[in-house]
């Protein structure tokens, strides 16, 4: 089991206070091995991928359908050994039968329109007794963690679902209520092992602060050298800490709006994720 002060360091310049509940969840969950074969479906720019390469040397296969977002997470990660990433849809998964022993599929299923046909798709791929860590969005979220469009929800019921104010709509089909994911992964054939809802206190705007401004910044290259370092996911070991910085000043105020956040909510309570541990039958 990957400690939780390693956990830590991999996220410490992670301003998505619900991504490093998630990357806790999914290490907790899949515990990866030396031993192990994992597909991280879909990879995006390849964070998980370099997490768990940073702390094992399992065989790590990353599945990803925009070519545009695959070429980020080869500059990120493809210099790393025993890393496949290959180009393809999640409904049909260019792997045999019972290749992998545990798959990730973190903030993909609310992108397909049949989740339940890509679900399939991955209890095939997965041997048995493997391992399904799912994270969503769930539609019940906390008001300050997208003001914008919980208040279109709750008066117009509308949302933004592109551009820079789409907030946690952003280009998906739906929001997860647990009843509707816990569905889909059953009707898949998956054995529901565990559920948990995570993060439901949240400095105001943080979604639109984070990805709408922070990310395409960052990525623009216009921030300066110890700025970057500070912000970067795919960095662990560059960020000095210092205060002096302002990414610094900013992650201590973000992760003082977490301090009461726990990894599971009582049911009911609006949150930012959901998430399930599903099995494959042995």
């Amino acid at each position: 089991m990957v400690d939780l002060a390693t956990i830590e360091h991999m996220t410490r310049n992670e301003a998505d206070m619900a991504f490093k509940k998630r990357v806790r969840t999914i290490f907790e969950w899949v515990n990866p091995r030396d031993d192990m074969t994992i597909l991280d479906c879909a990879c995006g720019r390849g964070f998980y991928l370099n997490m768990l390469r940073y702390v094992s040397r399992c065989k790590l296969v990353g599945l990803e359908l925009d070519w545009e977002v695959i070429r980020k997470a080869r500059r990120n990660v493809g210099h790393l050994p025993d890393v496949l990433l290959t180009n393809a849809n999640l409904y049909a998964l260019p792997y045999p039968d019972n290749a992998f022993d545990a798959v990730i599929l973190s903030e993909i299923l609310e992108h397909v329109e049949r989740d339940v046909d890509g679900l399939r798709e991955v209890y095939r791929v997965l041997k048995p007794g493997g391992v399904v860590a799912i994270t969503v969005p769930n539609a019940n979220y906390p008001f300050w963690w997208d003001p914008i469009n919980k208040t279109l929800e709750t008066l117009f019921r509308t949302h933004i679902g592109r551009g820079p104010l789409a907030g946690i709509w952003a280009n998906h089909v739906r929001l997860y209520t647990p009843e509707q994911l816990r569905g889909s992964v059953l009707a898949a054939g998956f054995v529901v092992e565990e559920e948990r809802a995570f993060t439901h206190h949240s400095f105001p705007f943080i979604h639109n602060l984070v990805y709408g401004l922070g990310k395409p910044l960052l990525e623009s290259g216009m921030m300066p050298a110890a700025m970057a370092n500070a912000a970067d996911r795919t960095t662990f070991d560059k960020n000095s800490g210092s205060l002096l910085n302002p990414v610094n000043l900013g992650l201590k105020v973000l992760n003082y709006f977490d301090r009461p956040n726990v990894m599971s909510e009582p049911p009911g309570r609006s949150t930012v994720n959901l998430s399930i541990k599903g099995r494959k039958p042995a």
